[in-house]
């Protein structure tokens, strides 16, 4: 089989763009004989190579995976759509690119979900393995279908495809999961499904049925069996110290989204906006020490040759050693031309200030992310920045050489009114006027609008989502507001976003919807080229599912959400008592800065271990 997939490779990938995406090879990379290993895992990632090869989350499995002698675990990615034409026309299999199996020749294939709209991907990718589906109809001698990563906090819109989800963090479930796999793989799939349920971190929805009420709410989701606990608690990786971390990162042989390394400097975040998943689903916040991360530095520099450090979290400023973390690695790599970046700063004249130092080795851009243009539409996001903090800061880029300043807004957010929206073009006018007034001639002040989904897990998980014609009609409002030429506006497509609030909020049955578009040829729904929204709109049709009770019903505080039984740590109570704050427009303090905000966190901190969580929420207090 082996022989004749290189054959048929060779022949076909001339014919397709971007051929290194299939090809495997790069340095680094870890190929293992497959005899010589117990269990063999494929980290796959539904979408293109390019934007799965920076996908920071595959990287630390693959390697903590393949640190185990036991364990050949190896690539693969959604094909493009030509690739996959020339697969299905010549009978090639999905494969993965260490060795070129077969995927269905795994024992256990391992999905990475991020975002919704990369369902379609998924269900196309197993479908292309040769396995169906749907995970009732695979039998014992299919590979354990599993997912993790962000989408797992709501799995039921995609339940019927998968064996079982990881909701939390992978670093240590996934050693639990291959030494159950290795002891029990031969006793069947029901077996391993119901030893699998009682891991700590593992929703398995085979073994739990859902019942709605009359008006198609959710009644209740309850384990078929006594045994499968009745709610799955998140996952979380308390010492993050000393979780693994790769030391030699794969090298591709094509430009990638992200071509640098990835130092993961803390995890989680603190600041509590509202509409923010990650914020709640990452909590606490923990550090890595920055004699520890000097450390990875000196190894991934040494082992892949790239020229610039991203210091990656969701909040990388708020990092408690930042400044000196950022100077020492100016020094060291600075004379080799190695550069720092900084994905994310806050909205304030420091932040602006050691972005700027980290100028001095490689030019980057600027962003800043005000989120909202008026200071009560900030306070009801629970976005602690004024308009002094944005004019401070961007006031200090300007002074510092910047001319181009990049901001982000969203609309729609709950409460929003047009004077909130028209905000948003009056403050990026104020920045140009700075500008102006700094540089003593024009600057650009690139404005980027996203549209508000609410989703499970948040404050706002109740509120309903605007429809596409008001998110349009807003965008044009904003678009027209502005007078000023040194503003450029963008805006994200409308119907993206509300097909987001479908699949994040939805339950069971739309995983219908979700088969039946991928039937129709939908496949990469995240590009705009590929986006076919009209085969959608059929499918949800043809299913019965009405978007609208998904995506623009306001939910009731009383209501059981299809997530319910899914426990990410911060309460249902808490996120109950910010939604009242936020209809008040009142802010919660950042509790690294302030007391402790009782977000529910301390209830599943491990006593009795010498373990650093600095975040007030994440410790007894």
């Amino acid at each position: 089989m082996q022989y004749f997939m290189f054959e048929r490779l060779n022949d076909i990938l001339p014919r397709v763009t971007k051929p290194a995406r299939y090809t495997g090879g790069e340095y680094n990379a870890v190929v293992k004989d497959h005899a010589t290993v117990a269990v063999k895992f494929a980290l796959a990632f539904p979408d293109t190579y390019e934007i799965g090869m920076s996908n920071l989350g595959v990287r630390i499995l693959y390697h903590t995976l393949n640190c185990r002698p036991d364990t050949a675990a190896e690539r693969v990615f959604a094909p493009w759509t030509d690739m996959e034409d020339q697969m299905r026309r010549n009978d090639i299999p999905l494969f993965t690119l260490e060795t070129r199996t077969p995927l269905r020749e795994f024992d256990i294939i391992g999905f990475s979900l991020g975002y919704e709209l990369a369902y379609t991907a998924m269900l196309n990718m197993l479908d292309l393995a040769g396995l169906p589906v749907r995970a009732s109809e695979r039998g014992d001698d299919a590979p354990l279908v599993i997912a993790g990563g962000c989408c797992t906090v709501n799995p039921e819109p995609i339940a019927e495809f998968i064996d079982a989800f990881v909701v939390g963090e992978g670093e240590d479930i996934v050693h639990e999961i291959v030494d159950l796999v290795k002891a029990h793989k031969s006793e069947g799939k029901s077996e391993l499904l119901k030893r699998l349920a009682l891991l700590h971190g593992v929703y398995v929805p085979s073994l739990y049925e859902v019942s709605y009420n009359d008006d198609g709410t959710v009644r209740e989701v309850v384990p078929k069996d006594d045994s499968v606990p009745k709610v799955v608690t998140r996952r979380i990786v308390w010492d993050l110290e000393n979780a693994p971390f790769p030391e030699r990162p794969v090298i591709p042989f094509i430009e990638t989204v992200h071509d640098r390394i990835a130092l993961e400097i803390m995890r989680g975040c603190s600041r509590g906006c509202r509409f923010c998943q990650a914020g709640t689903v990452y909590r606490p916040v923990r550090e890595r020490s920055r004699e520890k991360l000097m450390e990875t530095a000196k190894t991934q520099v040494e082992s892949t040759g790239y020229d610039e450090i991203a210091l990656t979290s969701l909040s990388a400023t708020d990092y408690r050693e930042i400044r000196d973390l950022v100077s020492e690695i100016i020094e060291t790599y600075g004379p080799e031309k190695i550069g720092v970046s900084l994905p994310s700063i806050r909205v304030d004249a420091p932040c602006v200030e050691l972005a700027h130092e980290i100028q001095k080795v490689r030019k980057s851009g600027l962003t800043l992310a005000p989120e909202a243009g008026t200071q009560r539409m900030r306070d009801v996001i629970n976005k602690n920045v004024t308009e002094e903090d944005l004019f401070s800061a961007v006031e200090e880029a300007f002074k510092c050489g910047w001319q181009t300043i990049k901001l982000y807004f969203m609309i729609g957010l709950p409460t929003e009114t047009d004077e909130d929206v028209r905000g948003i073009s009056k403050l990026a006018m104020k920045v140009a006027q700075i500008g102006r007034r700094v540089m003593g001639r024009k600057p650009t002040v690139n404005v980027s609008i996203s549209n508000f989904v609410p989703k499970p897990h948040t404050p706002f998980q109740w509120s309903a989502q605007d429809t596409i014609e008001e998110l349009e009609r807003k965008a044009t409002l904003a678009r027209y507001a502005i007078t000023d030429r040194a503003v450029k506006l963008s805006w994200h497509e409308a119907r993206t976003s509300v097909l987001e609030g479908v699949l994040a909020r939805g339950d069971r049955r739309v995983g219908e919807a979700v088969y039946l578009a991928w039937k129709k040829g939908c496949r990469f729904d995240a590009w705009h080229e590929h986006f076919n929204f009209d085969a959608w709109l059929a499918a949800f049709e043809e299913s019965g599912v009405d978007p609208a009770f998904y995506a623009h019903r306001a939910r009731s505080i009383d209501e059981v959400l299809p997530w319910d039984h899914i426990d990410c740590g911060v309460t249902k109570r808490f996120l109950m008592a910010e939604n009242e704050r936020a209809q008040r427009g009142e802010v919660t303090q950042d509790c690294r800065l302030d007391r402790c905000s009782g977000c529910g966190l301390t209830r599943l901190m491990p006593r009795g271990e010498d373990i650093d969580v600095p975040c007030p929420a994440g410790a007894a207090s």
